[in-house]
């Protein structure tokens, strides 16, 4: 298939001739001067004499012969330069070369070609050099040179056989392949002048190398051009190809398998009849082959046959396609990889296929490729994952061999992969349930303590809200989550504190705190009116040297501590003034305004001050609106530091959200030298909670997040 980029290409193209070129060195004229010696005008003065020549030499006389050999071997010598081919096209070479390829007048009847062949041999050589250049392309085609061509291509009809007329043919083929490359007008102008019905001829050739040109000419013209191809096809061709795969030479086979691509690409029904010609087989036997470019090919084409249909991809994976296809995974080149990804995502997406791609070590090498650099070999591997995900059979492969955290983490450079990502996800999340369910159970329990690892915190990603108390309370799944967390490996700390994270966020998208709470407790308030108001006031508090007016029916429904002081054995039970030591006058007066109102604002400037009046004066409505308010200014500078004020003050929620925030900021939190000790303090804690809140979810059957902090 001609998925290489044009500049690669033309190079290749470039190389195959420069090769031709050293094999055909004998007999060739030699130049007088070394080329890296010469000024450029010095080349321009020989081009100039060779084009001369060309243009005079047209006979068939020995001496015009001889001399046209040899300037069109030393124009094709000085176009091996591809600095030099512009200069050589401007010099008038073009029309030149093409009128030697022409048929000139003979003498008489009788008289003996001299150097047959080997002048036109030369000839188009050079224009298949100059047609290297894209830009010169469809110069060479309106100077003529296609029907001289095609007209070379029928010399085998002579029944002459001789190495020269092989040559001759060979250079036609070629000359005709550059023209045509990435040239669809082009493509089209060979098929009218008749070029494809003897390229389909030479592929029966008794040369070997003949047969290697006229294949590269059909693949080249059979890319994106439908009326080619049907003509490629209705020329019979396929019979022939289908040979050529099974051949021992590389090249052969090489282009054989390309021709095949292209002519199956986009079109179902000539892929039809090339597997009706039997090509499956010989296709999956290169795939073994020593030839790397062969391997390419082949991969990329049975992953066209496995676009076909179901019964085809279950075929293809019969006949044994999917070894060698996984052993491409691993190899040192990118594109054999890429190609045998793609062939093997067109077959995972059979359910009869997918368990036997895992069972053969499909997985880890797949795997292995999320992390390349490269968009579609990246994109080609998680499109093959998403398929064998789709067996329940393969959901515990997957996640024991950590497939769950590859697809967490994976950097993916193109959308559609990280779509088809997601969707994997998603599928292995439908898939957790009944028999892999229990599976994986069962390897928490009994399996090697990494794979344990691996199924814990796959599942506290995929797992039902539902099954939550079952794995990771009944099962040990917490235990080996909070064991990463004490992990000496950053990584396992880091996947361990995502995984508590998301099994206590599960079912919604999560804000720390998610509302400011209510009164825990409704009652009737007295109102804003008599908040330090000495109307009825029968009880003044001192603060800071300062007078608040309070009613001690309002202040006795408010809480137990202050039921305690005016209906206990206290002192203050019948003083009128009781003097308040340890709280500042503004967060007083807040105090005050919420048991009058029921409700006050918050201010992170005062929240820390009032919490501990709210639990010093037992008002845990209070004490919830303050949590919440420091709850919104956590940061990582100052977590630990809330984390130790809820301890101090019994702030639940405030500890909670300071466990949440320390699982969902661990990375950056892990950074500062006080983390390692922060982490062994709040695991207790960690444990309480989780165990609690699952056990409470399960009991009340609540599918919700273990946060609610609304």
């Amino acid at each position: 298939m001609d998925h290489q980029n044009k500049p690669q290409t033309r190079r290749s193209l470039k190389r195959k001739l420069e090769q031709e070129f050293e094999e055909d060195k004998s007999g060739r004229c030699k130049a007088a001067v070394v080329e890296s010696q010469r000024t450029h005008e010095d080349i321009i003065r020989d081009v100039r004499i060779h084009v001369d020549v060309l243009n005079t030499c047209i006979s068939f006389t020995e001496a015009h012969r001889v001399a046209a050999k040899c300037s069109a071997q030393l124009l094709s010598e000085i176009a091996m330069n591809e600095d030099v081919v512009d200069l050589i096209v401007e010099c008038g070479a073009v029309p030149a070369l093409v009128k030697q390829i022409q048929t000139p007048p003979l003498l008489a009847e009788s008289d003996p070609i001299p150097f047959e062949y080997e002048v036109e041999k030369a000839c188009a050589f050079a224009l298949g050099l100059i047609a290297v250049k894209a830009e010169h392309q469809q110069l060479v085609v309106d100077a003529g040179a296609l029907p001289c061509l095609v007209n070379l291509l029928k010399m085998h009809k002579d029944g002459c056989n001789s190495r020269e007329m092989n040559g001759v043919i060979r250079k036609a083929a070629d000359a005709i392949t550059n023209l045509a490359h990435e040239n669809a007008r082009i493509k089209t102008r060979i098929r009218t002048e008749g070029g494809i019905p003897p390229l389909v001829q030479l592929l029966e050739y008794h040369d070997i190398k003949v047969q290697r040109s006229a294949a590269g000419a059909l693949r080249t013209l059979a890319f994106k051009n439908d009326e080619n191809k049907n003509q490629i096809v209705e020329c019979n061709a396929l019979p022939t190809l289908v040979l050529m795969l099974s051949s021992e030479d590389v090249t052969v086979h090489y282009e054989a398998v390309g021709v095949i691509g292209n002519l199956v690409h986009s079109s179902p029904n000539i892929k039809k009849d090339v597997l009706l010609a039997g090509a499956l087989q010989p296709v999956i036997r290169l795939l073994s082959s020593s030839c790397l470019e062969s391997q390419r090919e082949a991969a990329l084409l049975i992953g066209q046959f496995a676009a076909a249909d179901s019964d085809c991809k279950v075929h293809i994976v019969q006949r044994g396609a999917v070894p060698p296809l996984i052993e491409m995974l691993t190899s040192s080149d990118v594109q054999l990889k890429e190609m045998s990804a793609f062939a093997l995502g067109r077959l995972a997406q059979d359910t009869h296929n997918q368990v036997g791609i895992v069972q053969s070590g499909g997985i880890v090498p797949l795997l292995s490729l999320l992390d390349s650099k490269g968009g579609p070999l990246q994109h080609n591997s998680a499109f093959a994952l998403y398929g064998l995900a789709e067996n329940e059979d393969n959901v515990v492969d997957l996640i024991k061999t950590g497939g769950v955290q590859k697809l967490l983490e994976g950097e993916f450079i193109a959308q559609p992969t990280k779509d088809c990502v997601a969707k994997t996800l998603k599928r292995l999340e439908e898939k957790i349930h009944g028999r892999a369910l229990n599976y994986l159970l069962y390897l928490m329990r009994t399996a090697a303590k990494a794979v344990q690892k691996r199924v814990a915190l796959a599942l506290a990603h995929l797992c039902a809200p539902n099954d939550r108390k079952t794995i990771f309370v009944d099962n040990n799944g917490l235990e080996l989550l909070l064991g990463l967390l004490e992990s000496k490996s950053f990584k396992q700390q880091k996947d361990g504190s995502e995984a508590l994270y998301k099994l206590a966020t599960k079912g919604t998208s999560l804000s720390s705190v998610d509302a400011a709470p209510v009164s825990p407790t409704p009652q009737v308030y007295l109102g804003e009116q008599y908040v330090n108001n000495p109307t009825l006031s029968d009880v003044t508090f001192l603060v800071e040297g300062k007078r608040f007016y309070a009613h001690r029916i309002c202040l006795l429904a408010s809480s137990d501590a202050f039921r305690a002081m005016f209906d206990g054995g206290y002192r203050e039970r019948d003083a009128k003034d009781v003097e308040i030591p340890n709280i500042r006058w503004d967060v007083f007066v807040l105090m005050m305004r919420y048991i009058y109102t029921g409700s006050v604002t918050v201010e992170i400037d005062h929240a820390q001050e009032l919490l501990r009046a709210a639990d010093q004066y037992l008002l845990e409505g209070l004490k919830r609106l303050c949590e919440y308010a420091i709850a919104q200014d956590i940061s990582v500078e100052d977590v630990m530091l809330m984390y130790e004020l809820a301890e101090a003050f019994n702030a639940t929620t405030l500890r909670e959200t300071c466990l949440l925030f320390i699982l969902e900021q661990f990375e950056r939190i892990s950074t500062k030298p006080w983390c390692s000790r922060l982490i062994q303090r709040v695991i207790p804690d960690l444990r309480n909670f989780f165990v609690s809140a699952l056990v409470k979810c399960y009991d009340s059957n609540v599918s919700s997040p273990l946060w609610p902090l609304d």
